[in-house]
């Protein structure tokens, strides 16, 4: 959600992003964080038919692992084998997640990008339509990417 200031035109409202959909972390080792979120954590990882149509391809070349959490959030492992941490000491907390992805209704995502236009919020990528939906992915303040998204219609 956007929050209110006297810099914006338009925002979305409360209750507009309806739950957050998936979260995309980069891992440097898929192995073995498969078996972290799948054996040790014990969350559900997507196979066959589960596995989104978008990713099939990259899943079965060993790029993306897709977990289910109880909750039903989708968390998305990308691998990226050259990945270095951005601080060698693991007590600096900076993320390796990708991205944070809020679900909006089909109905209100063109409202939520124009949101965004209004208020002069660069667009990295999108909006993008895929099999899965609609996404658009943009920068929060400190630079981290957030995407909408929405199912197909």
């Amino acid at each position: 959600m956007l929050l209110s200031s006297p810099h914006l035109n338009t925002t979305l409202t409360r209750g507009d992003l309806r739950r957050v959909h998936h979260i995309a972390l980069n891992v440097k080792d898929m192995q073995a964080s498969r078996k972290f979120y799948g054996n040790l954590l014990g969350l559900h990882e997507l196979i066959g038919d589960e596995i989104p149509e978008t990713l099939a391809k990259l899943v079965a070349e060993g790029k993306v692992a897709n977990f289910e959490t109880p909750d039903g959030t989708i968390l998305d492992l990308f691998w990226e084998p050259d990945l270095q941490p951005p601080d060698p000491n693991p007590e600096h907390t900076f993320t390796r997640a990708y991205h944070l992805a809020f679900d909006i209704s089909p109905e209100s995502f063109d409202r939520a990008v124009e949101v965004l236009q209004e208020n002069s919020i660069t667009i990295a990528h999108g909006p993008v339509s895929r099999p899965t939906g609609r996404g658009v992915y943009f920068y929060d303040p400190d630079g981290f990417m957030v995407e909408i998204r929405c199912d197909p219609v």
